[in-house]
């Protein structure tokens, strides 16, 4: 399956008000290679493990292949994964006619908000909220397997 999203900084916290659900999420990577992310995660009570293909050239779209893995077997490949797992809170946004998922990371990464909306089509047009900043789509150092690697609290900003 394509996936096809974009990513965007949060300029403010007025989120909060909209949001439908949260749920915390650990996620380490096996392979963090720009051609193809092995990604291990607990979201909630659930493990997945999922293979993630290179981007398109503007960082819209690539492949992503998901699988739910019983929980258990998900925290044990944790302890295989590459340098620093990430933690953070997912909120789950409605607005319009789009959902955005608002990640708040933790640990290594605490300080940065992204928001990201999955789209049907790479030219789907949608609202933006007024608390949605600078897109962030193709710039791979906001990318998760970038962030498990070189952590935002490690950045020179």
């Amino acid at each position: 399956m394509v996936e096809i999203e974009r990513k965007f900084s949060v300029k403010s916290t007025t989120f909060l008000d909209k949001i439908k659900e949260s749920y915390k999420i650990t996620q380490g990577y096996l392979n963090s290679d720009k051609e193809r992310t092995v990604r291990v995660r607990t979201k909630g009570s659930k493990g997945y493990i999922t293979i993630k293909g290179k981007s398109s050239a503007n960082g819209l779209s690539r492949f992503e292949w998901e699988k739910e893995i019983d929980l258990a077997e998900a925290e044990q490949l944790l302890k295989l994964c590459e340098d620093f797992v990430i933690d953070k809170t997912r909120y789950i946004v409605p607005f319009e006619n789009v959902i955005f998922e608002v990640d708040v990371f933790e640990g290594a990464n605490k300080g940065l908000i992204v928001a990201e909306v999955e789209l049907k089509s790479e030219d789907e047009a949608f609202e933006k909220p007024d608390w949605i900043g600078e897109e962030l789509t193709g710039k791979p150092e906001y990318y998760n397997a970038y962030l498990s690697n070189h952590p935002f609290t490690t950045w020179n900003r």
